[in-house]
């Protein structure tokens, strides 16, 4: 995390979009931010209600399961992406995948998706990405082929205070 250990963080005002099939994952989820002091949370079945929920309102967060039924956590960050208007298209959005492949790695990406993180999930985990995110400073690009945060993470490395990969 920070390298203050002692900071907090403070999300009771935000408003976290919760995409998943799977209601005992989507309830799970919701605990998870509960905890986190989140207040105002948005539950959806489906990724198709997801984006008519979009359409009419702003979040500052999108959980979305990659795998399911009628339009896919895949489907949903490309359409977001690229059919929606500012600010709605720089939601952040957290792909959850019970399958860490490289390739489901790399398709979320390509899509668009700001981080991957794998089921089962942990607090722990969710937290140290979402604080990610919140130092996240790569740009944003928009061009024929792409919409979504810059993918070239590895050059940019971990934010400051964050373990990475490379030493």
């Amino acid at each position: 995390m920070s390298s203050n250990a002692n900071a907090r963080v403070n999300l009771e005002h935000s408003t976290v979009l919760l995409i998943d099939d799977n209601p005992k994952s989507l309830d799970m989820l919701s605990s998870i931010f509960h905890g986190f002091g989140v207040r105002e949370q948005i539950k959806c079945e489906s990724a198709v209600e997801a984006a008519e929920i979009i359409k009419r309102r702003a979040v500052d967060l999108i959980l979305v399961d990659c795998s399911m039924p009628e339009m896919d956590g895949y489907d949903f960050t490309r359409w977001l992406r690229r059919e929606t208007p500012a600010p709605a298209r720089h939601t952040p959005v957290i792909m959850l995948t019970g399958h860490a492949a490289q390739s489901n790695i790399r398709k979320s990406r390509d899509c668009g998706a700001s981080f991957v993180v794998a089921k089962p999930l942990t607090p722990a985990v969710l937290l140290r990405r979402i604080l990610w995110l919140g130092h996240d400073e790569r740009e944003f690009v928009e061009c024929d082929s792409y919409v979504g945060p810059d993918r070239r993470v590895r050059n940019f490395g971990p934010p400051l205070g964050e373990p990475g990969r490379r030493a």
